[in-house]
């Protein structure tokens, strides 16, 4: 995060459509990967540069690139050329820190929307920006670095499964928004069960490592959250399709990936409300435990009073008192003491003082 913000400064004073990338590099080299296809056949293309490809757009086909690394300036220029970009898409690109947003270009649609994947073992989501122009007869997208996050498209591509390869370049934008958006599902059922675990353990034995990790799924909640509410109206301007890029019958499917925005934000508010109610659970229970050794300690004390008592009494500097020259004295204060306390401590018994409940 700290480089992140560092890197913000350079872009400082520039003027607006300047190219620089603003992120961590995610990939040591750019790669591009290409696939043309229509209801009949599909080829596919990598390289690592816009050289090595057929770029024709054609009517009767779709195109679909894909970039991997989005560190390189001067190659973003040279994909902003080939395919009449306008500079603040390729800058809001570069900038990997964009919240998901929708912009309508003359001849093409921008969209932007985060790819997570979550980590059991530290508890932590890791995510990538994922950027997609939508243009007539083919898609871009570009990724920081390869994550599989559109290989299930791919293989439905290659194996010619669904009705994706007989629908244009919209299906296509469709197919790889709703990937991610199932992406978010996986995210969220992994957070769940983490939290089921840790409310289990919470009831056993509250711990500090325990609270830790409510306050870490609350940071990680928190950033699932700035990145589906905003996607929730991406989606809902795409099916309002106010430019028109999408096909009557892709509408239907992009409802659905609406519905399920609202249902990954009802689960979302049900996983923050778990762990709003796990940290009132460890704050209730560190409290109870907390009066529980102040009652024994007050328990001990009270034990005690009646001796320190008798023995104050015992202890005064008076000539003449009862029982002072008595050979058994000691020993009937004594006596006094521990029948005192063995009679509090079963007053205490009885009315369930020393219990741990």
């Amino acid at each position: 995060m700290k480089k992140s913000k560092h890197l913000r400064t350079k872009k400082v004073g520039l003027p607006p459509g300047s190219l620089v990338h603003v992120g961590e590099v995610k990939t040591a080299h750019a790669e591009f990967s290409l696939l043309r296809y229509d209801s009949a056949q599909i080829s596919e293309q990598t390289a690592n540069s816009l050289a090595g490809l057929d770029l024709h757009i054609s009517e009767h086909d779709t195109l679909w690139v894909n970039l991997y690394g989005l560190h390189d300036p001067a190659l973003m220029s040279e994909i902003g050329r080939a395919f009449n970009l306008h500079p603040l898409v390729l800058e809001d690109i570069l900038n990997t820190g964009q919240r998901p947003k929708l912009d309508s270009y003359e001849n093409y649609l921008y969209f932007v929307a985060r790819f997570f994947l979550y980590d059991k073992d530290t508890m932590t989501i890791s995510s990538e920006q994922i950027s997609i122009v939508l243009g007539h007869n083919f898609v871009l997208t570009f990724q920081e670095r390869r994550s599989g996050s559109f290989d299930p498209v791919r293989e439905r591509l290659r194996a010619d499964k669904g009705i994706v390869r007989k629908c244009g370049a919209d299906y296509l934008a469709y197919s790889l928004l709703d990937s991610i958006v199932d992406r978010y599902f996986i995210v969220l059922e992994q957070i769940g069960d983490d939290c089921e675990a840790m409310e289990e353990e919470l009831l056993r034995k509250p711990t500090t490592a325990i609270l830790q990790n409510i306050h870490k799924l609350k940071r990680e909640a928190m950033e699932l959250r700035r990145a589906i509410w905003p996607l929730r109206e991406v989606v809902n301007a795409l099916i309002r399709n106010d430019s028109g890029y999408f096909q009557p019958s892709t509408i239907p499917y992009l409802r659905d990936v609406y519905d399920h925005t609202v249902h990954l934000i009802e689960s979302l508010e049900s996983v923050r409300d778990l762990l709003a109610g796990m940290l009132d659970i460890y704050l209730s229970s560190i409290s109870n435990r907390v009066n529980m050794e102040v009652r024994a300690l007050t328990v001990v004390a009270m034990l005690f009073m009646p001796a320190s008592l008798i023995a104050g009494i015992f202890g005064m500097n008076f000539k003449v008192m009862p029982m002072l020259q008595d050979v058994n004295g000691f020993w009937f204060a004594m006596g006094m003491m521990c029948a005192i306390a063995i009679i509090m401590g079963l007053i205490f018994w009885r009315r369930q003082w020393l219990s741990q409940r």
